[in-house]
């Protein structure tokens, strides 16, 4: 007997069913105080997001177990909020959330089902961290870099596992990587295992809030544990079938480095989906381009086989690399497969 197949309506169906039955047992669980059992409102940082509640670290450093009011539409990890102590512990709940700041920025991540959700907020510099195995992807990175450029964070790009170059392989990933110094961003070749370059890495978060992002198994929990052993965040093995890491961290997490800034920690991505986003936010998202933007011959351009291209003549130039541009046209064909892919599942 065949088995029946699902189509993509009836499997959204599903999941929107799922997340209001969990969503219906979470609140159930939610104790609600009353005014007389709470404290004057305080202000706070959410340092660690669960499900149904957050922690909340006061100025004195100390942190609480919170219950979320039911009008908080978001929370992450970073955000700065007005909170209330309760008189007294209940099933582990020490306060309540009653309202957020306004962030100075934050990241999205795009979600099929629930369109876009914020993972955290009020960073001062990304972290892009990829690794030399199974191979180093630019492609990767520069999907990374046009979602920085995007939210107006500036970006740093983090080599990890260079132990495993041969002197040969290392020049060829410097060459790679020269790409980005020429056009301003800062780059390091790092090693959780030998130590190299850890020094410089652990004076980068020194200042303000730094978050790591990258995809899974590129050591971001080696290079934590490096810089703040106290953390002990866990160490996921490289998958010997895919190649692909194991994630390893299943809540975003706000910590103080000894040397002075914080770190957030967030659960591994795979492929930061930016399917979001529009062509003209690409382009934009790409940093080089901005001095070409505009001097085309078409107003339309799209940068491929259109006649007096000023981007493309800029490629052949050497002022605009041919990785970075073939890397910007795969994005866009990228971006245009998936919402083609997404308008016909929904009309499945």
């Amino acid at each position: 007997m065949a088995k029946y197949k699902l189509t993509q309506n009836q499997k959204r169906r599903i999941q929107a069913n799922r997340s209001k039955t969990l969503d219906r047992h979470q609140k159930s669980q939610i104790l609600e105080w009353q005014d007389g059992k709470l404290g004057n409102t305080q202000d706070g940082r959410v340092v660690t997001r669960y499900a149904s509640h957050a922690h909340v670290e006061n100025i004195q450093g100390k942190i609480f177990r919170c219950n979320l009011r039911r009008t908080l539409s978001s929370l992450v990890v970073g955000d700065y909020v007005v909170w209330r102590e309760g008189s007294e512990q209940l099933q582990g709940i020490n306060g309540v959330i009653e309202g957020v700041y306004p962030r100075r920025n934050e990241i999205l991540r795009p979600d099929y089902y629930d369109g876009l959700k914020p993972i955290a907020a009020n960073i001062d510099q990304i972290i892009i961290v990829s690794a030399v195995m199974p191979t180093l992807s630019l492609n990767i990175i520069d999907r990374y870099l046009v979602m920085c450029e995007n939210a107006h964070i500036p970006a740093i790009i983090v080599l990890n596992k260079v132990d495993l170059l041969d002197d040969k392989a290392r020049q060829l990933i410097e060459k790679q990587l020269k790409i980005y110094q020429n056009i301003g961003y800062s780059v390091l070749m790092v090693s959780a295992k030998t130590g190299e370059n850890m020094t410089t890495l652990t004076t980068l978060f020194s200042q303000g809030t730094s978050i790591f992002v990258g995809q899974s198994g590129v050591g971001k929990s080696s290079l934590i544990n490096q810089i703040f052993p106290e953390i002990n965040a866990v160490t996921g093995k490289i998958s010997e079938i895919s190649g692909l890491g194991q994630h390893t961290t299943t809540s975003s997490c706000l910590y103080h480095l000894p040397q002075g800034g914080e770190l957030i920690d967030s659960p591994g991505i795979r492929e930061f989906g930016l399917w979001h986003l529009t062509e003209a936010q690409i382009t934009a998202g790409y940093r080089e381009f901005h001095d070409f933007l505009g001097l085309c011959k078409f107003r339309d351009c799209k940068h491929l086989t259109d006649p007096q291209c000023a981007l493309r003549e800029a490629v052949k130039a050497g002022k605009i690399s041919a990785i970075r541009f073939e890397n910007y046209h795969r994005l866009l064909m990228s971006l245009q497969e998936t919402k083609s892919q997404r308008y016909f599942s929904n009309d499945s």
